[in-house]
C-alpha cells in the first residue's frame, strides 16, 4: 500500500492455504491483516461467494463478541472488495509451542483447565470456533489464554458444532501433544465449571462423546 495508507506492513505471520496473515500497524495500533486467498479450482463466482460469506461470518462473530470479556482480537477494519479483515494483534505464544516445550505438568494442567473455561464462555455467548487447535489458542506472559482465528466459526451454532469444537481440540492434543496425555481431562474439567445455560454443559459434553464414538467407529 502507498504511504498515505493507514496500514503499515511489518511481516508475514502465516501463509496458509485459506488465508495469509500479516503483522503491521493500523493507524498506529499493532494489528494483523488477514487476506483470504482465491481458490483456483472453484468457479470464480462460487469462490467469491464463499470468500465473502466467510469474511462476513468472521466479522460478525468479532462484532458479536466485541462487548464481551472474551480475550479475542478486536475488529478494526473489514474490506469486502479486497477480501481482508484487520484485527488487533494479541500478545503471546501459540499454546502449541508451550505444550511442545513444557515439562511442567502442573502448569499444563492449569492452562488446559483455563482453556476449558474459556471455550465454555465462548459457547455460552453463542459462538462455535470451528478450528479449535493449539495454534489458535494463545498464552500470554500471565498464562492467560486467548482465542484467535474465527474464520470457520459460527454464530448461533447447533450443538453438533459445539461438540465438534471439543473433538477438534481433543484430536489436536492426541496428535500433536501426546506426552500430555491427560490434557483433555483438564479441558473438560474447566468446561464443566463454566456458565450453565443453553445448551447445557452436560448436553455439549455428551455430544462431544457421541462424536468421539462415531470417529472411533469409522476410524
Amino acid at each position: 500500500m502507498d504511504g498515505s495508507s493507514p496500514w503499515v506492513e511489518q511481516a508475514v505471520l502465516h501463509d496458509g492455504a485459506e488465508a495469509q496473515t500479516i503483522a503491521g500497524f493500523w493507524f498506529g495500533t499493532k494489528a494483523v491483516m488477514k487476506i483470504r486467498r482465491p481458490k483456483g479450482y472453484r468457479h470464480p463466482s462460487l469462490d467469491l461467494s464463499l470468500t465473502r460469506r466467510r469474511l462476513f461470518a468472521e466479522a460478525r462473530i468479532l462484532l458479536h463478541l466485541s462487548n464481551s470479556e472474551l480475550p479475542i482480537p478486536k475488529l478494526l477494519d473489514f474490506d469486502e472488495d479486497n477480501a481482508t479483515i484487520i484485527m488487533t494483534q494479541l500478545s503471546g505464544l501459540p499454546l502449541f509451542d508451550i505444550l511442545r516445550n513444557s515439562h511442567d505438568s502442573e502448569r499444563v494442567s492449569k492452562l488446559m483447565h483455563s482453556c476449558g473455561k474459556l471455550i465454555r464462555k465462548m459457547h455460552s455467548l453463542g459462538i462455535s470456533h470451528g478450528d479449535l487447535t493449539t495454534h489458535n489458542l494463545l498464552c500470554n506472559n500471565l498464562d492467560s489464554i486467548q482465542i484467535i482465528d474465527f474464520g470457520l466459526g459460527k454464530l448461533s451454532p447447533e450443538i453438533e458444532s459445539l461438540g465438534q469444537d471439543l473433538q477438534v481440540l481433543s484430536e489436536c492434543l492426541s496428535a500433536s501433544h501426546p506426552k500430555h496425555d491427560d490434557a483433555m481431562k483438564f479441558v473438560l474439567e474447566g468446561y464443566s465449571q463454566g456458565e450453565q445455560n443453553e445448551p447445557t454443559i452436560e448436553e455439549v459434553i455428551s455430544r462431544y462423546q457421541e462424536i468421539q464414538g462415531r470417529v472411533r467407529y469409522h476410524g
